[in-house]
């Protein structure tokens, strides 16, 4: 409260609140923060877009999960959202309802409609990519690599498809 007393009998008289008051940005900063709280907390609608695609064939698998143990492929995660999606329609996905959290993304372009990545002596015959575009290295990235935060109403993710063979 922004008041001052004489003496500590008297009563306290309110004072003017100046433009450069703590209590004036208290009061005009806690419907923002409210505001920005409430959209944190809220499900998110996911933009994803593939870059790379070297062909229209079969389908794209997209594996989002909170989970590192279940990443990348989100065998065995119910909380999972998983998605097919026809290889020539999968420039630009949206997934709606994002819950907040920390998710991870992995695609792979299905190219023969068997539902998984197709492997010749170890090496992906299929390609892959992940949220955040990381680094390529010798298997597939670590959840650290690539979560990302779902807060807020709307969220752009950009996958670049690798392929080795």
């Amino acid at each position: 409260m922004d008041s001052i007393s004489v003496s500590g009998t008297a009563s306290a008289a309110p004072t003017a609140v100046s433009a450069n008051s703590p209590g004036l940005a208290r009061t005009l900063a806690l419907p923002a923060l409210l505001a920005l709280l409430a959209a944190a907390q809220s499900p998110a609608d996911l933009e994803i877009r593939i870059e790379g695609l070297r062909n229209a064939n079969g389908s794209v698998l997209l594996c989002l999960t909170r989970n590192p143990a279940h990443f990348p492929a989100c065998n065995g995660d119910p909380a999972s959202i998983r998605r097919v999606v026809p290889a020539g329609q999968a420039a630009s996905i949206r997934l709606a309802g994002v819950a907040p959290g920390t998710w991870a993304l992995a695609v792979i372009p299905d190219e023969n409609g068997n539902r998984r990545l197709d492997r010749f002596m170890g090496i992906p015959r299929e390609g892959f990519g992940f949220s955040r575009i990381p680094r390529m290295r010798m298997g597939p990235p670590r959840f650290e690599e690539v979560r990302f935060e779902a807060a807020g109403a709307n969220l752009r993710q950009v996958v670049r498809l690798t392929y080795l063979l």
